[in-house]
């Protein structure tokens, strides 16, 4: 069977978009501890008529980085600073990812999510050395489940305005390696969890639990999600980022066990030894009900498979709230 092992990291250029983000500044220190030089991309604002930027997860590392870019990347500004920087792969992670916020914005949205993507595939046609964009997709684009697991070829039906960019994103990219050839991957994380990760059911959850207040469920419960840990899906991110066998392909990656909204506050509860109550409001809009990842064709093409139980990434995510959000 194939393996997930791959070539060293070692003095290779490696940029990250999103790289301040929950998943991004995982991969970003792992990269970085796997002896890669790289850069970081990075949202920037204008104050008092300067360009800046301000880093919540990785200002530990900024002395690392061999450049770091402040730059919307909705803009076609950062097209020609990318190209500038001549990297060896391009992991583009830069997203608006929070789903309600596509409810209210969702032309602002569309442009990170939609414009971002195609703005880092016109700058990887200008770079002779690129050998790998790895795409970020999300199980979003899914939508509930039609079968008991998600494979590759499920219908892509988004059921929000931030799932429907997800997939034009997901689509550009494909149709990008089609026409021009790139060396583009595409990877396709179903919900994931751990240290840093703000939004979301497990973080909100784990919030709420910590302070003994009441845990808030949208709807039954009864909706259910495959839950990874971050550690986990870092390693899918550095597999599409080096395996021969990746180019061209679309691949989820999940634990493949669907975990419902119940059990986690249960057990979040439970794992963190708290008072807390679970209290029902109404189902929010567009709430998918079930996603669960069919990750045969991970194993198949990598032999990648998750190590980290929902029991055990709880845990670890649980301690790091303890010293960090108290």
């Amino acid at each position: 069977m194939t393996t997930t092992m791959t070539k060293s990291w070692n003095g290779k250029k490696v940029l990250v978009t999103g790289a301040d983000g929950f998943m991004g500044s995982h991969l970003t220190e792992r990269l970085l501890k796997d002896g890669a030089n790289v850069s970081v991309l990075v949202r920037g604002s204008s104050v008092n008529g300067t360009f800046q930027y301000q880093l919540r997860n990785i200002a530990h590392l900024e002395k690392n980085f061999q450049k770091i870019i402040a730059v919307n990347i909705a803009s076609t500004d950062c097209v020609p600073l990318v190209i500038k920087l001549k990297p060896d792969v391009i992991f583009h992670l830069a997203a608006d990812a929070y789903v309600p916020y596509s409810f209210e914005r969702p032309l602002e949205v569309t442009a990170t999510n939609l414009h971002g993507t195609l703005n880092m595939l016109h700058a990887a046609m200008r770079i002779n050395n690129l050998e790998r964009i790895v795409c970020t997709s999300s199980s979003e684009i899914y939508g509930t489940a039609q079968k008991p697991k998600i494979d590759e070829a499920h219908p892509l039906n988004p059921t929000s305005p931030y799932a429907a960019s997800k997939v034009a994103a997901d689509r550009f990219a494909f149709s990008y390696y089609q026409t021009y050839h790139l060396p583009i991957t595409i990877i396709r994380p179903f919900n994931t969890y751990g240290p840093r990760h703000t939004y979301d059911v497990i973080p909100k959850f784990i919030r709420m639990a910590l302070k003994n207040e009441p845990i808030t469920i949208y709807g039954t419960g009864k909706q259910s999600r495959d839950f990874t840990y971050v550690d986990d899906m870092i390693n899918a991110f550095l597999v599409m980022g080096q395996h021969e066998k990746a180019i061209g392909q679309s691949v989820n990656f999940g634990t493949g066990i669907a975990v419902s909204v119940n059990q986690i506050a249960r057990l979040i509860i439970k794992l963190s030894r708290s008072t807390s109550k679970i209290t029902y409001v109404e189902k929010r809009t567009a709430e998918v009900e079930r996603l669960c990842c069919n990750a045969l064709y991970a194993k198949h093409l990598f032999g990648w498979k998750t190590k980290v139980s929902i029991d055990e990434g709880l845990k670890k995510n649980i301690e790091w709230a303890r010293l960090n959000w108290l």
